[in-house]
């Protein structure tokens, strides 16, 4: 199991299409992934589950992943949620 933190960075992330877009990324690998943000820890698979996160650009939120494909679904994810400049 991994666990890394970052920050939310997503354009337009008012609209149901990019938390749509995450699960469809997490759905991709077989390992657990789940979104934490304060006390709510949220399967990243579901979409009701992640519509009721309620996250918000520039909140720090952390990643817990577990299986065999942890690093890479982790890093897929924090790449669509937080993409560098």
């Amino acid at each position: 199991m991994i666990t890394k933190q970052f920050t939310v960075n997503i354009p337009q992330f008012d609209e149901a299409r990019p938390v749509a877009e995450i699960v469809q990324t997490a759905s991709q690998f077989k390992s657990e992934l789940f979104l934490i943000s304060g006390s709510k820890k949220i399967n990243a698979k579901s979409i009701m589950g992640m519509m009721s996160l309620g996250l918000c650009n520039n909140e720090d939120i952390e990643i817990e992943a577990s299986g065999e494909d942890e690093e890479d679904a982790a890093e897929a994810i924090i790449r669509y949620m937080s993409p560098r400049a």
